[in-house]
């Protein structure tokens, strides 16, 4: 055992934060097409640019035909709340949860629309629920990837093909950087300023046959603000669909948000963006398996996020603190603490924004600050 010297060799990026996540590598600004900016976006070019992002999206993304995708206020978090509030209420629901946003939704569902019949299938930070008590006749409400806890599920093998209810899938840490069953999910939920690294205030709600068959077939018995309604007149309002977004979208964001799918599309689509954030999540891997002092706070290896890497240290939550200012001061990392709900800790994005390359130099720092802060001597 030997102490560690200090590094030298910075990541050229040190944005690891889990969101807003960091932007794509050569980012700027000069190179988004402003030709939207100061128009109506119902203008003939606000129009083509929101339903080019809707239509990229589907194409990038390989979605099954008859999926819609639309663009909606409030980020991932309005996405979600408008389906829950637009097409719950006509069967039994079933909310997996193991980490805060997936309880966030079980409270909403049980506490906001005050639905009875709800059941809560839930595990502790670091674990999954039993999936296989998920009932297919009910409506199923889950993440994909808990953002919170680095715990992902591993397939979707545990839903039914000849389900009766919905699945909601809120997926903003997981689309475009996991492969994803789009036939087993009904509604799926995303935000751009996640694996994409664009900016917020955007989601994206991508509905199945299903999921629209239920809108034009059920009218929950709640009033339902503006910017939550999906139909009119018992008929889906189309238009969400094709780039005629509910309220006025920011069209500097949008202009971001093609940049961002432009990047992806040049550089091999969706299979290379995968590959990009499991690439980042073996390179922490490797680090893991290293150091006796930090381990991944997912249990079973199964389950290991690919974006949101969450990681245990050997700490004590001021000594975490100090760790992560020591790495912001010297711009080797910024923003890596846990979320404030989870387990004291760090939280590691690795979605393809972020290169393997700039993984590499920043973990010797985090050992460095570890033995800074903690006076461990480590090996080398």
């Amino acid at each position: 055992m030997s102490a560690l010297l200090k590094p030298t060799d910075k990541p050229l990026n040190p944005h690891f934060s889990s969101g807003p996540c960091s932007k794509r590598p050569a980012y700027s600004v000069s190179a988004l097409d402003i030709s939207t900016l100061g128009r109506s976006h119902r203008s003939s070019v606000g129009k083509a640019a929101l339903q080019k992002a809707c239509e990229q999206t589907a194409d990038l993304l390989g979605l099954p035909e008859g999926y819609r995708v639309g663009i909606v206020p409030a980020s991932d978090t309005g996405a979600v709340e408008m389906a829950l509030w637009s097409l719950l209420g006509q069967r039994p629901v079933d909310v997996l949860a193991w980490e805060s946003f997936g309880r966030g939704w079980m409270t909403d569902i049980s506490k906001q629309l005050r639905l009875d019949n709800v059941r809560l299938i839930e595990a502790d930070y670091g674990f999954l629920p039993d999936l296989s008590q998920a009932n297919s006749n009910h409506d199923i409400v889950f993440t994909w990837n808990g953002t919170t806890s680095g715990v992902r599920v591993p397939n979707a093998d545990w839903i039914a093909d000849d389900r009766e209810g919905l699945t909601i899938c809120d997926a903003t840490s997981a689309v475009f950087a996991m492969d994803m069953p789009w036939h087993k999910l009904d509604v799926i939920t995303f935000s751009w300023q996640k694996v994409l690294g664009g900016e917020g205030a955007h989601g994206m709600l991508i509905l199945s046959p299903r999921a629209v068959e239920r809108l034009e077939s059920y009218q929950p018995p709640w009033p339902l603000p503006k910017i939550f309604r999906l139909t009119k007149n018992g008929k889906l309002i189309e238009g969400i669909f094709k780039g005629a977004t509910i309220n006025t979208p920011s069209m500097l964001a949008v202009a971001d948000y093609l940049d961002a799918l432009n990047w992806v599309e040049e550089n091999g689509g969706l299979p290379w963006a995968v590959a990009k954030a499991e690439a980042n999540l073996a390179e922490v891997h490797k680090f893991v398996a290293e150091n006796d002092w930090i381990d991944f706070l997912a249990k079973d290896p199964e389950t290991l996020s690919s974006t949101s890497v969450c990681l245990t240290l050997q700490a004590s939550g001021e000594q975490l603190r100090d760790i992560c200012t020591l790495l912001a001061e010297e711009n080797i990392a910024f923003d890596i603490e846990s979320y404030r709900d989870a387990p004291a800790g760090l939280r590691i994005w690795c979605g393809a924004t972020v290169e393997s390359a700039d993984l590499a130099k920043m973990l010797p720092w985090l050992a460095w600050a570890y033995q800074e802060v903690c006076g461990s001597e480590l090996a080398c």
